[in-house]
Parts: C-alpha cells; sequence; structure tokens
C-alpha cells in the first residue's frame, strides 16, 4: 500500500510540475545541427590539383594529379616556379594524404582536414609535427579540380 501511495503522489508531483512551465515559452536554439559531409571511399581512379602552402606563406608547388589502381601515375608541376632550396615532393593520392595527417597525430602533431560538403573528398589536409606545435613548421595540402574516374 505505501508503494502505491508513493508512486501516486510522484504522478501528482510529475502533473504539477507540469503545469507550473510556461505555455508561451519557446524552445531555445541548440547547437548547430549544420550536415558533415559524407563520408569519403578513395576510387581507384581520379585527378585533382594539389598546392603546397599554408595560410600566409608562398606556394611550395602546385601539381596536377593522375591516380590509376590507388597509386599515382603523374604528378607534373604546374605552377611554372623552379624550385629554389626546396626539394621537389613525391605527392601522394588523397588517401595518402590523409594517412600522412593521421599518422602525424598519432604521433603527437597536430592535424586538420576539411572535406568537400557533397561527396566528402577532402580539399585541405594540414598536419605539424614540430616538438613546439607552433604550427612554424605546417605542412598543408589545399585540393581542387578533384575528377573520380567515371
Amino acid at each position: 500500500m505505501r508503494i502505491r501511495c508513493a508512486v501516486a503522489g510522484l504522478a501528482v508531483l510529475a502533473l504539477a510540475a507540469g503545469c507550473t512551465s510556461k505555455p508561451d515559452a519557446q524552445p531555445q536554439p541548440g547547437p548547430s545541427t549544420a550536415a558533415s559531409p559524407p563520408p569519403w571511399t578513395e576510387p581507384a581512379d581520379y585527378g585533382f590539383v594539389v598546392e603546397r602552402r599554408c595560410d600566409g606563406r608562398a606556394s611550395l608547388g602546385t601539381y596536377r594529379v593522375t591516380v590509376r589502381d590507388r597509386t599515382v601515375a603523374t604528378a607534373d608541376r604546374i605552377d611554372g616556379k623552379n624550385i629554389v632550396g626546396e626539394e621537389e615532393i613525391d605527392v601522394p593520392t588523397l588517401g595518402g594524404l590523409l594517412d600522412l595527417a593521421r599518422t602525424a597525430a598519432d604521433d603527437g602533431g597536430k592535424m586538420s582536414t576539411s572535406a568537400d560538403p557533397v561527396d566528402g573528398h577532402p580539399v585541405t589536409v594540414s598536419f605539424d609535427v614540430s616538438d613546439a606545435g607552433d604550427n612554424a613548421e605546417n605542412t598543408c595540402f589545399h585540393i581542387t579540380e578533384y575528377t573520380p574516374a567515371s
């Protein structure tokens, strides 16, 4: 009998609490629910242009890349610049860039990526593995003209 009385008492309290709320109260906005990009799966064959440049610094090279069977088939420098004091790089695939960034993060470095909102392919990949973590040694890639093979 006591349990029934306790349950009935809790029900009355719950009803009373519900009656004390303001009827004109508007729901408060919550955190942004902007849609996140879809997950991206690297296709076997695709092309893209990548520029090695961190914000506020000069470009270290722009390359047109063709990927065949998930391997870089060609990477042609298209910015017309001669290499001065900088070694030519082996441009990785987009999956390879993401792997480099994950490895940097696993090693205690900082990394950031952003993705295309339509298909989820990476559009920026940045990482810093310097001991200071001050972004002075950032490696940044900006991806454009991504075109999966049909």
